[in-house]
């Protein structure tokens, strides 16, 4: 279920392991003689790894504190998006454009910082990669400080004041005309100040700026260790990296929680002031906090590569090989010197002109579409799913920003790193070759999306919410929301239906405003304001029995505990589940490309992902959960605000189905991709590929010259894999 921890870093991670780990074994077997009186002498190889190791893991601690960094950074705006819908009163769908904005900001330049970067300084562009993503974190901060403090819903007797006003203004003339000057100033200043909504525009940009500055951090990162690292470290160096990568997303929500249960505006005014709790939904947290905290950590994190050399001295195994490990990948001894030449002659115009032809070649693969294909249907429905995670915990539990972020962070985060690895052990255990490989792909997905099905019967009901989902004494399901807020036991209040400052009647229903529960007096302030000969709220025995009520709206129904622990149970298992099939798919991947063409596939796959999954997926999915809004918030000076109050009900069929219905036409092409498998494979070939001689993927398409690579790769790649990491 989450198996992204942040966008798309899940899937980096498998893509980074499996390739350059699929690049050691090969070299190894391709490159190092067996005789022994080729191995190196004690004294040579304590040589090597002085004048190599200390220069490489110093990069290699600099790599994981980066990855650290700026997976904290992409984890934390995950769990900041309710407070920042909430904080500048924007829907859903515009979140989620917000959120894609990353993905945008790193297709903009991922070309050029491919390209051209290998021939730079690499640590300095990771450096300036740092800075920027430091600078974008900080301009995603800066609307806190510039746009005034943030103002929610209050009737005024509920705020300080020694001013006492009815909630129910049956005359108007009985308030104060103080109040009525100063609640009209109040509003006045506020639509001066509405161009401060617009500041979320910031947050995009911040947001875009992270995408950009994070771009050079994997490719010129990973590179930097596979040119310089000894061969058979550079697999452990790389899982280094990716386990504090995975650790990077369970700090950023653990942020999230701490941050969410400080005030938005703590430091700047009086929290005693403050007539809220974390428990309201027009809370917002300190969500400016934690980007200055990342922000501070990227800049660190950037430091180091400002001081390391360009080149590093190349260990002594590699000094004689002018090919690259994923040359060496596909080449043996007898035709390496030939493809040296070959290389030395290429020009760029014949490298173009061989573009489109590699291009066809790629798309004619059936494997490839086809699991090009599934990848971006169930990308769609995780990175979807993720985004609006907290929103869904938060909106149909009852739960807390601060509760729900330390619930993802703690739990199902670690769920998704063990069935990653538990993946590739499966893999390695019972050598699972490409057709077994596929099964185990195919089987992940149905049981994960089969387990997620249960969760439509693991949700809460709506909260009582006079006029909105019950009749004003709590006996009927309204259909029409708006027309009926307005009753009898309130028509003698001038009351607005634009407001939400909710109150919880002793009848346990909920209620929009003191005003539309009819109440005619208050006592206190603040927090502790207790509302009296309330019409509205009057108990089913004696419904016209005028009662109490207090700020805040009511818990959600008993069973609603009992419900998000059954939730948190089904959902880890899910997580579990799904990231289980990670390893193995991607290992499809590689298989059934032809060796010349893996690169190139793999900047394929990774463009259509981010392009056709991590940019809309927010998008749509916000889309869909705003038309499950009851009741939208009001701009002071107009226009519609942040949603209020959803309708669980909806709320979990939207969510949960479009998620579903993604997963399961994702799965259908997993099918067709297991069933092109067995149709290309013939008996033979399965039993080779049950002995670990050959895969069975591509078999009548590949030529003889890429046999013999194909057949090292199977036989080097998975006895070793999971345990060098």
């Amino acid at each position: 279920m989450f198996s992204m921890f942040s966008g798309l870093e899940a899937g980096d991670i498998i893509m980074e392991i499996s390739s350059k780990e699929n690049t050691q074994f090969f070299s190894n077997n391709t490159v190092l003689p067996v005789d022994r009186s080729s191995f190196k002498s004690e004294s040579s190889a304590s040589k090597e790894k002085q004048s190599c190791c200390g220069g490489i893991k110093i990069f290699l601690g600099a790599l994981s504190f980066v990855y650290f960094a700026k997976a904290l950074s992409g984890s934390y705006f995950k769990s900041t998006i309710t407070q920042i819908e909430r904080r500048f009163d924007i829907p859903s769908s515009l979140v989620g454009i917000i959120d894609g904005s990353f993905e945008i900001g790193n297709l903009l330049i991922i070309i050029l910082v491919s390209y051209f970067g290998a021939k730079l300084h690499r640590p300095r562009i990771i450096g300036a990669g740092c800075l920027i993503m430091s600078a974008g974190t900080f301009l995603i901060a800066m609307p806190q400080f510039f746009m005034g403090r943030y103002q929610y819903e209050r009737f005024p007797s509920t705020i300080n004041s020694t001013v006492s006003i009815s909630p129910c203004l049956q005359n108007k003339s009985q308030t104060p005309l103080s109040a009525l000057e100063k609640s009209q100033a109040k509003i006045n200043a506020g639509c001066e100040k509405e161009a401060g909504s617009s500041m979320w525009i910031y947050v995009l940009l911040g947001n875009l700026l992270r995408g950009i500055g994070e771009t050079p951090i994997q490719p010129l990162g990973i590179a930097y260790i596979d040119d310089y690292a000894i061969e058979e470290n550079a697999a452990l160096y790389i899982g280094c990296v990716q386990t504090v990568a995975i650790i990077g997303p369970i700090f950023g929500f653990l942020l999230g929680s701490l941050c969410a249960k400080l005030y938005v505006d703590i430091g700047f005014v009086d929290l005693d002031s403050v007539t809220i709790t974390h428990k309201d939904a027009q809370w917002v947290g300190a969500w400016w906090l934690g980007y200055l905290i990342a922000g501070v950590i990227s800049i660190l994190a950037g430091i180091p590569f400002w001081f390391l050399p360009k080149h590093l001295p190349k260990p002594e195994s590699r000094k004689d090989s002018s090919t690259s490990s994923e040359q060496s990948k596909f080449i043996t001894e007898d035709n390496k010197d030939q493809h040296k030449s070959y290389q030395q002659q290429v020009k760029i115009t014949e490298m173009a002109k061989d573009f489109l032809p590699s291009l066809k070649n790629l798309f004619g693969n059936p494997v490839y579409i086809l699991y090009l294909c599934a990848s971006i249907i169930q990308f769609n429905s995780l990175i979807g799913m993720v985004t609006y995670k907290p929103k869904y915990i938060e909106q149909q539990y009852g739960q807390t920003s601060s509760k729900t972020n330390f619930v993802i962070g703690l739990i199902n985060i670690p769920a998704v790193a063990f069935g990653i690895f538990s993946g590739g052990l499966i893999m390695k255990k019972f050598r699972i070759n490409v057709l077994g490989g596929a099964k185990l792909s195919l089987g992940s997905s149905f049981f994960g999306y089969l387990l997620f099905l249960s969760l439509f019967a693991m949700g809460c009901e709506n909260s009582d919410v006079a006029g909105l989902t019950v009749s004003y004494h709590g006996t009927k399901r309204m259909t029409d929301y708006e027309q009926d807020l307005f009753s009898e036991c309130n028509s003698g209040c001038a009351c607005s239906k634009n407001d939400w400052d909710p109150i919880c009647g002793e009848n346990g229903v909920t209620y929009i405003s003191a005003c539309l529960a009819g109440c005619q007096a208050s006592n206190g302030s603040g927090k502790s304001t207790v509302f009296f000969n309330c019409s509205c709220v009057g108990t089913l025995e004696s419904p016209s029995q005028s009662s109490s009520a207090v700020v805040g709206p009511c818990q959600k129904g008993k069973e609603c505990p009992k419900m998000f622990l059954y939730f948190l149970v089904i959902s880890v298992i899910t997580s579990y589940t799904l990231s289980v099939g990670g390893t193995p798919g991607y290992i499809l991947l590689l298989r059934c490309i032809k060796p010349h063409l893996k690169s190139f596939a793999l900047g394929i796959y990774t463009l259509a992902i981010r392009v056709l999954a991590g940019i809309p997926a927010p998008v749509y999915f916000g889309v869909a959960i705003d038309t499950t809004c009851l009741k939208w918030g009001s701009k002071r000076c107009g226009g519609r605000g942040a949603c209020r109050l959803y309708d669980s009900n909806a709320l979990r069929y939207v969510y949960l189905g479009l998620t579903l219905v993604l997963g399961t036409v994702s799965t259908f092409f997993s099918v067709a991709v297991l069933w092109v498998l067995r149709k290309r494979s013939s008996p033979q070939d399965k039993t080779l590929s049950d002995n670990g001689e050959r895969d069975t993927c591509g078999t009548k398409s590949r030529k003889d010259n890429f046999v013999n690579s194909d057949h090292l790769i199977q036989t080097t790649y998975w006895p070793e894999k999971e345990t060098r990491l």
